[in-house]
Order: C-alpha cells, then sequence, then structure tokens
C-alpha cells in the first residue's frame, strides 16, 4: 500500500470540491464516475413543475464498481486510469492518467462518496470519511450559481432539482453518518484533513 484516501462526502454545493483543490492533495473526482445519459439503467424522478428527469441525484445513476476500483489502484500503485465526465452533455468524453507521484494520502470527493465509505474500511484503502455540510439555503444558492454558470443543465431543471435537493438536505447528511462519515464544517473538514495527514 504506497497511499491512503481521504473520502469527501456531502450534498452537492456543499464545498468538496474547492476544499480538495485547496488541501494541494491529488483530487479523484468521484462525479466522474456517472452513468452516460443513455444508460438504460439511470433512475428517473418525478418533481413539480414539469416532466419526469433523470435522477442524477440516486446512487444507481453511478458507477460505484469502478469508482472502488479507481481508488484501489491509486492506493496500490500510486496511478489509475480514470474518466472524464461532462455533465452538460451526460456522457464521459475522456480517460487519462492519475498519478499521485508519491503522495502517500489522495482525496475522492463527490455526491455519492459515502457509498464506497464502508468498502473502502474493510480493504485497508481509507483514512478518513468526511461529509461536509453548510446551512441548506447557502448550499441551495451555491449550487444553483455554480450550475447555471457551467452550463450544466437547462434553468428550469436546475431550479427544480434545487430546490428538491435542499428539502432533501438533512436527510442526505443523516445518511452519510449512516454510512461512516463523520460530519464537518468546511473550515473544519480543512483542519482535519491536515490532521490527517500531517500526522
Amino acid at each position: 500500500m504506497v497511499a491512503r484516501v481521504v473520502v469527501l462526502a456531502g450534498p452537492s454545493g456543499s464545498g468538496k470540491s474547492r476544499l480538495a483543490e485547496k488541501s494541494g492533495l491529488p483530487v479523484l473526482r468521484l462525479d466522474d464516475f456517472y452513468k452516460d445519459g443513455d444508460d438504460p439503467t439511470l433512475p428517473c424522478i418525478d418533481l413539480a413543475g414539469g416532466s419526469p428527469i433523470v435522477d442524477w441525484d440516486a446512487p444507481e445513476s453511478w458507477l460505484a464498481v469502478d469508482a472502488v476500483a479507481a481508488i484501489a489502484s491509486l492506493c496500490e500503485n500510486g496511478q489509475a486510469d480514470v474518466p472524464g465526465y461532462d455533465i452538460a452533455r451526460s456522457a464521459r468524453t475522456e480517460h487519462h492518467a492519475l498519478r499521485l507521484d508519491g503522495a502517500h494520502f489522495f482525496i475522492a470527493e463527490g455526491i455519492f462518496a459515502q457509498e464506497i465509505v464502508a468498502e473502502c474500511r474493510a480493504r485497508g484503502l481509507l483514512a478518513d470519511a468526511i461529509c461536509v455540510t453548510q446551512r441548506p439555503v447557502v448550499t441551495f444558492w451555491r449550487r444553483l450559481t455554480r450550475d447555471l454558470r457551467e452550463h450544466r443543465k437547462p434553468p428550469p431543471v436546475l431550479v427544480r432539482r434545487g430546490l428538491h435537493l435542499m428539502l432533501q438536505q438533512r436527510a442526505v447528511v443523516a445518511h452519510a453518518v449512516a454510512l461512516g462519515c463523520r460530519v464537518a464544517s468546511p473550515e473544519q473538514a480543512e483542519r482535519a484533513i491536515r490532521t490527517v495527514t500531517t500526522g
């Protein structure tokens, strides 16, 4: 084993990506393991104000086995072949090599990160598992402005999805805790990562 992983879970818009980049550690973007938009196994959801849409916030829209395989390869070999995913196009658009370059820790962050905590812990890959969270209204606004800026989906879909996620945020955090994460604000999580990776 050459490295271990710090898993960052949390609601979409809670600040996981920014925190991961700020850490200075190599980062595995777990959201790049989404299924392609034409995958017949994608789940759908009915939201108020429109027709059913793909439920991109359901774990069934994501390839957990592939994500764990990449984490294991990074921990055991220091490198992994990983996809690049275009959310606006709902498709994998590339593959590239992610290398740790001697780092003994790396971060795996994404909205489904909690789903793989138990497997990573059982395989001895886990250094820590943190669920990053902020007040629901703050998370809603950060998520909406980011998604609009990046043109991730049509604006009406983003608003409907954002309101739905705001109402679900406490349940999302509780689910992450049940799966082995500890809750922290972005500031607390930053300190925890520094302690784990330098201790």
